[in-house]
Parts: structure tokens; sequence; C-alpha cells
């Protein structure tokens, strides 16, 4: 028996989020039962970030067991010719049978884009959100600072995902925001992100960058820890899961 890493990258459009579910097609459901079939046993993923129903990701991971004589590195090129073309497996290796893509320490980075214009672009209306209000970079990137470093980011949690026991504490190494053209691009990297964290922080910003917020006020949504004082949840249409990385493992 052996343990391997798939980097796994999705259009998330057409699924219910990353983990299975009764309501609707996942795309852990959709690995699940590729890798089954394939490997001729019940194979059952575990994944490193949950990724909600429309969210996109180029870098996400999820490892397996299976008793199968492969090489891991070859996994990738024999579950390609069988997934939809909206999943593909961008790099497989086999990893130490303790590793957990959720329990290790990781560095995590994601994007959020924003199709700033008159009218919207057919074209460009997957992994990306349309709005047509003026955005000010500036002003943007002037709240970006309050973001970098440790807090506790309890005001851009879900509300519905409140738990007493966990804690709401992250770390921020890195937020930017740029513009070419009319895409306006948000990245940020950190050790984890609470619910939704991303996506609130998103729609904070377009609300700074239309004027209807202060940039200091991220300073103050922090330190109110309190989901009401932030802007509003930014659709999971822009967001992508760019990269999961494990520094203690190499890889």
């Amino acid at each position: 028996m052996k343990r391997v890493m798939l980097k796994v990258a999705y259009d998330g459009t057409n699924y219910c989020g990353w983990q299975v579910q009764p309501n609707g097609i996942t795309v852990q459901q959709v690995l699940n039962e590729c890798l089954t079939e394939f490997c001729g046993e019940p194979i059952h993923t575990i994944g490193a970030s949950r990724t909600d129903a429309g969210v996109h990701a180029r870098g996400n991971v999820a490892v397996f067991d299976t008793a199968m004589r492969m090489p891991g590195d070859k996994f990738s090129f024999a579950l390609n010719t069988r997934l939809p073309g909206d999943i593909r497996i961008d790099g497989s290796r086999e990893v130490p049978a303790d590793f957990h893509p959720r329990f290790t320490d990781t560095v995590k980075t994601y994007e959020y884009r924003i199709l700033n214009r008159q009218f919207p672009d057919p074209t460009r209306r997957i992994g990306s959100f349309f709005t047509y209000y003026s955005m000010d970079i500036e002003r943007m990137q002037a709240a970006l600072p309050y973001l970098i470093g440790e807090h506790d980011f309890r005001s851009f949690q879900a509300s519905g995902d409140i738990d007493p026991a966990r804690s709401t504490v992250r770390t921020v190494y890195s937020a930017t925001i740029g513009r070419e053209e009319d895409m306006i691009t948000f990245r940020i990297q950190g050790n984890g992100f609470l619910y939704h964290m991303v996506r609130i922080i998103a729609g904070t910003l377009m609300e700074i960058g239309n004027a209807r917020r202060e940039p200091e006020d991220m300073g103050r949504i922090i330190e109110a820890r309190d989901r009401s004082a932030a802007g509003d949840t930014a659709p999971a249409c822009g967001l992508t899961l760019l990269e999961i990385r494990y520094p203690a493992w190499g890889f």
C-alpha cells in the first residue's frame, strides 16, 4: 500500500464545491469515482482545501492510498485520459504514508479576479467576477497592509461557520492588488484561511475601491472581530486557489 499525492486543477463552475455531499456532484466525487474504476479498488481521496461551489483551482492537493503498483508520477497521465475536461491532474507523486494534506503546515495562495469595465465580456466570464462600478486601485492597495501578519480574522469568517472551539487566528504573508487594462487581480498568501475569508476580504476591498469605505476601515474591521463589520462576500466565480505548498516536506 502506498500514498499518492495529486495536484488537482479544475473549473468549479459546474460543481457543488470540492467535498463529497448528498446535494450535488462535486470535484472530489468525480475524482473518487475515476480512481476507484482505474485502480480496481475503493478509493477515497483526502483533500487539502474544501473549495466552495463555483470556486476554481489550479493547485489544490489530494492524497489517496492504493495497492496499485504503478509509480506515483504516472497517475497524472492515466487519470487525465479519464477525467472530464474541467478537471485535470497537474502532477502526481508518491509521498510518505503519514503525510496528511490538511494537518501539515502549508502556504496557500488565492487569487480573486475582478473584470471592471462598462459591459461584461462573455469570453472572460469563467474565472472572474464582473462589475461596472469604478474601482480606485490606489485606495484598495492602501488597505492591504492591515492584512499582513498574524491576526484574529473572525470578522472575515462566514457567519454560519462559527465554532467557538476553533481558532480564527491566521497569518497572512503577502497581499497584492493590481490592474492590467480592465482586469483587477487580488492575490493573497497565508498559512490558512477561514471559510469565505478570501471572498469577504475581496468584497470589502471592492467597497473600498468604489469609495463606500475608507482604506483604514480594514484595520477597524479586523479589530472588531465581528462579521457584520466587514463587507459583502464576493461571488465564488472570481476566486481561484492557485497553490498549496508544504515547506517542511519540500513540496
